[in-house]
């Protein structure tokens, strides 16, 4: 068998298995009465909003197919863009779809069955969305590296699969989280403070949008957020492997269609560790779920390490390229762990100490949390890029920087299982809640939505790190493919061009925080207004004899999100453009780095933030230092408030503004090549 059909055959031997999972999960109980009625409402909402997404998003891939094809005048690159689309579409899609029909089998499993039960629910829920995403990666590379990988001709080809993904993964990145946080905030703040009402009660109108919303956002947002990044690092890989010299093959062995083979051989053997720690997840089910979901991270990643020697060794592969695969799948951990610690550890505790003072306090505390907690990951990624180079011959340090990537997110399918995991236990817990299930269902599903906050947090630390890596692989591609060309092209400092495409560079991370900070605001303020007004006008809404329009509360959300996310999108997609064809690829390049760096920091520091100020508020609301209805309690909701749209908006944004403008610029690569100065030159 052909070596290149491998990833094609695990990738659809992955759907197989997410298809079968998804089918056991339909035929679990999905409850009825009031249970299925909240579930249904959160389902269709989800759906409506995807419809409408992706509508949307289908104008705007036909067009930039059309925009491609009219510059390449070829239909291979344009073919990739599309093919990248679709399979990022299908993943996010899928992986929402199951999740919204996981929920509801959670809380029923928590209620009949117990802790045990509702954590295998809301995995193989999360799994699902973890394996489609391996599996459509595989699927959709592994196609094109068959068609173009031997053709030096058309090789180049396969970067638009790069372009296609992460222009889906954007616009359904900042959409869901517009939605998710806009909808979370107007529900909280008329609920929580001025209502005085519990979180998830079936009287706040907005409850179903912000349950929605965890699925748009923190689901379908995510997979395609990590879709786009796992794709990203292995089309980096094959395009450095397709630029090097013939020296620096021979010193890291093999050849050079092996070293372009090797980052899809190591997805492939990614997935079936993936696979593998899904089952081992299942053989913990009956300890606490942190124990588990560790067990089957940590399993797969030592599994996959292992069998990242032997794919190396058989493709007679220098031993040092291993050896990068290594610190980036350390690499990882140590992110998750700084991440972990930062937002569900000491520092939380004092976080929500800080909340005796008043609002101010908690914000102030909030920000230094975020703030300090950039250093350990910043300098975990500068060490990876500083043992690739020492490990690896000068000129071939960058493709380690890009297997270090891979090695970061080969085993995607539990990584983001895991992370998925995360929404399906809170929609479980407000379905229970809504529905009035009870003290101990409700304790159960609180105790997952605990787990699955840390793992949210822990997997938003892992896609900042990845993409970061990711970005400066396609960047070092993008500088190899102009060089190709123009041989003596770098990017140095000395270049006034280059000088100034840094500090322009870190302008975009600033300005699309900013669109997308002021959208959730914006989205929130409509929100309230009409939370407020039912309340007022529906007349025993709050003695609980009437229900809400919680369909009019999507709608808006809805609206606000798909009007809004057009303008960061169109940002990320066409700055690389203009400033490539206008001040030329040096100027390019030095805005990609300085875009990197500030992307990674700001992306870190309003995770973190969030995350923190998040797991403060209900470290509250279990009754510490006064519990729920205090002065204390107020101030922490603030704190949650504002760190909504810093954690599952603007900061998960950045990862993906990256990897578009650089993989933009990989492609228009060939074209700014003919003309590497720009109008200005």
């Amino acid at each position: 068998m052909s070596l290149e059909l491998i990833p094609i055959i695990l990738g659809v031997i992955g759907l197989v298995i997410a298809v079968l999972i998804f089918a056991m999960l339909s035929k679990m109980p999905s409850g009825s009465g009031k249970v299925k009625e909240i579930a249904d409402d959160i389902h269709n909402g989800a759906m409506v909003f995807m419809k409408r997404e992706y509508t949307i998003l289908v104008g705007f891939v036909v067009i930039l197919f059309i925009a491609l094809y009219a510059g390449f005048g070829t239909w291979q690159t344009p073919f990739s863009f599309l093919l990248g689309a679709v399979c990022s579409g299908i993943a996010g899609y899928f992986g929402m779809f199951s999740a919204t029909k996981a929920n509801v089998r959670t809380t029923v499993a928590a209620n009949e069955k117990g802790a045990a039960a509702a954590l295998s629910v809301a995995f193989y829920g999360g799994s699902i969305m973890g394996l489609t995403v391996a599996a459509m990666g595989l699927v959709g590379l592994g196609t094109l590296y068959y068609m173009f990988g031997s053709d030096p001709a058309h090789v180049h080809a396969i970067h638009g699969f790069g372009m296609g993904a992460s222009s889906v993964a954007l616009f359904s990145r900042v959409g869901g989280g517009i939605f998710t946080k806009s909808a979370d905030v107007g529900a909280d703040l008329v609920g929580k403070i001025e209502a005085g009402i519990p979180e998830d009660d079936p009287r706040n109108p907005g409850v179903i949008a912000d349950n929605v919303g965890d699925n748009v956002g923190d689901v379908a947002g995510m997979g395609s957020d990590i879709f786009e990044s796992y794709c990203g690092a292995m089309i980096a890989c094959i395009a450095i492997a397709e630029a090097m010299t013939a020296e620096t093959i021979t010193t890291l062995g093999g050849s050079q269609s092996n070293l372009m083979f090797l980052p899809l051989g190591l997805a492939s053997v990614g997935l079936i560790c993936s696979i593998l720690g899904i089952f081992i997840v299942k053989m913990f089910s009956n300890k606490p779920a942190d124990v588990a979901l560790r067990a089957g991270t940590i399993g797969a990643a030592i599994l996959f390490i292992l069998a990242a020697y032997v794919v190396m060794h058989k493709l007679g592969i220098n031993a040092n390229v291993w050896w990068s695969v290594v610190a980036g799948a350390v690499g990882g951990i140590i992110i998750g762990l700084v991440t972990e610690y930062y937002t569900g550890g000491k520092p939380v505790r004092t976080l929500a100490k800080s909340g005796e003072t008043g609002p101010a306090t908690v914000m102030i505390s909030g920000l230094a949390i975020g703030m300090e907690s950039v250093v350990i990951p910043v300098i975990t990624l500068a060490s990876i890029i500083l043992i690739t180079s020492l490990l690896l011959p000068e000129g071939a340090g960058i493709y380690g920087v890009g297997i270090a990537a891979v090695g970061m997110l080969a085993t995607v399918g539990i990584t983001m299982a895991i992370d998925a995991y995360g929404p399906v236990a809170d929609n479980a817990g407000g379905i229970a809640e809504m529905a009035g299930l009870g003290a101990e269902t409700r304790a159960i599903t609180d105790g997952l939505d605990e787990v699955g906050n840390t793992t949210a947090a822990i997997g938003k630390g892992f896609a900042i790190g990845a993409a970061g890596l990711a970005a400066l692989a396609i960047i070092a591609a993008f500088i190899e493919t102009i060089s190709a060309s123009n041989p003596g092209f770098s990017l140095d400092i000395g270049n006034p061009k280059v000088l100034m495409g840094m500090f322009l560079g870190g302008i975009f991370p600033f300005l699309v925080s900013a669109m997308t900070m002021r959208a959730v605001g914006d989205a929130a303020f409509d929100l309230i207004k009409e939370i407020r007004r039912q309340f007022k006008e529906i007349p025993g809404l709050m003695e609980g004899t009437a229900k809400p329009d919680s369909n009019k509360c999507v709608d808006i959300a809805t609206t606000a999100a798909l009007k809004r996310m057009i303008a960061p999108g169109l940002l990320a997609i066409v700055s690389p453009v203009v400033i490539g064809f206008v001040l030329g690829a040096a100027a390019l390049g030095g805005m990609l780095g300085g875009a990197l760096i500030t992307c990674v920091l700001m992306a870190l520091m309003m995770a973190n933030a969030g995350g923190a100020w998040d797991n403060a508020k209900k470290y509250v609301e279990k009754g510490n230092f006064g519990g729920k209805g205090t002065d204390t309690h107020a101030a922490v909701v603030v704190g949650d408030t504002v760190g909504d749209p810093f954690k599952d908006t603007s900061g998960p944004a950045m990862n993906i503004l990256i990897n578009v403008m650089a993989i933009v610029s990989l492609v228009i690569a060939p074209l700014l090549a003919a003309n590497p100065n720009g109008i200005f030159g």
